[in-house]
């Protein structure tokens, strides 16, 4: 089953499993886990804001859903801009009202071992994978707190609870988002839910853009067991969809072959 496949099996097309109508902004949408998130979250009858940095990408899938009876909206962002992400967030709560969930899905795994010395891809994974993640709760939670209620869903990764040769700096920045979310958690009021879902093996093109040769390497046998992206999509609309006064904290979803 691809991304692409699924969309509506599991809802009677009422908005969310609760009848609750919800606005969601996820940020790298255009393909992976972002875009099965807003497919499935569109699916279920929430209105989902597509962000990221290609346009086109996020207007085919924006328009696809439009197509099949769906809400849904590309807008493009880049998550290390913090004030483009304010600016984003107060036209969405303009345009609709509300912003009811944050999913900060944007994400780079660039792996390699430290003696590789690739610095500016490790500068790229902590402006993406930590900044981004910060930038989007420094654009939120005031808005939620206004609006006595919202959600933030990180996707964060198994390298947030292990550190595996080449995964270093990658397994650092996933911890920290991993730290960021629980802090937010602790730190907010009830009103605001927060929940950190962390990835195991998935098909994306994450592994596509890793440059060192013996990482490359190594990632073709750690991924030859994976699971589609909308097995991470389905956990996030579970959480998503539970009532207020159910919080949903840390989920760890893998292949049943990944150990």
């Amino acid at each position: 089953m691809s991304a692409h496949a699924t969309t509506t099996e599991d809802t009677d097309g009422t908005p969310g499993a609760h009848g609750t109508h919800k606005v969601v902004l996820v940020t790298g949408a255009g393909s992976g886990i972002g875009e099965a998130v807003a497919r499935r979250l569109a699916g279920q009858g929430h209105t989902v804001v597509l962000t990221g940095r290609r346009a086109d990408r996020l207007r085919a899938v924006a328009d696809e859903l439009t197509g099949a009876g769906h809400t849904a909206l590309a807008r493009t962002l880049d998550v290390t801009d913090r004030a483009a992400f304010a600016d984003l967030v107060a036209d969405v709560i303009a345009e609709h009202g509300r912003l009811d969930v944050l999913v900060a899905n944007a994400g780079v795994m660039l792996l390699s071992r430290l003696e590789s010395l690739l610095v500016d891809e490790w500068d790229r994974m902590f402006d993406v994978n930590v900044k981004g993640l910060y930038n989007g709760i420094a654009a939120v939670l005031p808005r939620f707190r206004d609006l006595g209620s919202g959600h933030v869903v990180t996707i964060a990764s198994i390298g947030a609870r292990e550190v595996v040769p080449t995964s270093a700096v990658y397994s650092a920045t996933k911890f920290a988002a991993r730290a960021l979310t629980e802090g937010l958690r602790l730190e907010s009021d009830p009103s605001i839910r927060v929940t950190t879902v962390s990835p195991g093996v998935v098909e994306s093109e994450l592994a596509d853009h890793i440059t060192d040769p013996h990482a490359a390497g190594l990632m073709v046998g750690y991924r030859a067991a994976s699971i589609p992206a909308d097995a991470i999509a389905r956990a996030v609309a579970y959480a998503v969809d539970q009532p207020a006064d159910v919080d949903v904290n840390e989920i760890v979803v893998r292949p049943a072959a990944q150990r």
